[in-house]
């Protein structure tokens, strides 16, 4: 019973093991997804005011401050998917939210929703802030 036991026991740990992703396998997931520093996302509104922009948090997160130039689009709103449409697919689309989570998951879905190129603001709006960045209030 008791090397049947550790068989088992073996067989669990090698199948959990391979079946965890490596980091390389986690980049190829993203693919075109890029995370980006403040710094890169200030630099390029700057470099051109008319990037596409996008801020995923919610309407009143938005109302109190965002960045120059962004759009407020709620990745948690049930037609985040019908609003992204109005964006460029082959164009870059910078996204943020107050910390990175929700920026993250809204760019998969921009992934899958068949956009070239997306950069995800590292650290959202309160990195943005911690660098003391410009805000619109």
């Amino acid at each position: 019973m008791k090397k049947i036991l550790i068989f088992v026991l073996g067989v669990v740990i090698t199948f959990y093991s391979s079946c965890k992703e490596s980091p390389n396998q986690i980049t190829d997931i993203k693919g075109n997804i890029e995370l980006i520093s403040p710094q890169q996302v200030y630099d390029a509104i700057y470099k051109d005011p008319s990037i596409q922009l996008v801020d995923v948090r919610t309407p009143e997160e938005f109302k109190s401050n965002h960045l120059k130039g962004a759009q407020n689009v709620c990745v948690t709103s049930d037609d985040f998917k019908e609003k992204v449409k109005m964006l460029d697919k082959n164009k870059p689309v910078y996204v943020y939210c107050y910390k990175g989570g929700r920026s993250a998951e809204a760019a998969i879905q921009l992934k899958d929703l068949g956009f070239t190129k997306i950069y995800d603001m590292d650290g959202g709006i309160l990195l943005w802030e911690e660098n003391k960045l410009e805000l619109i209030n």
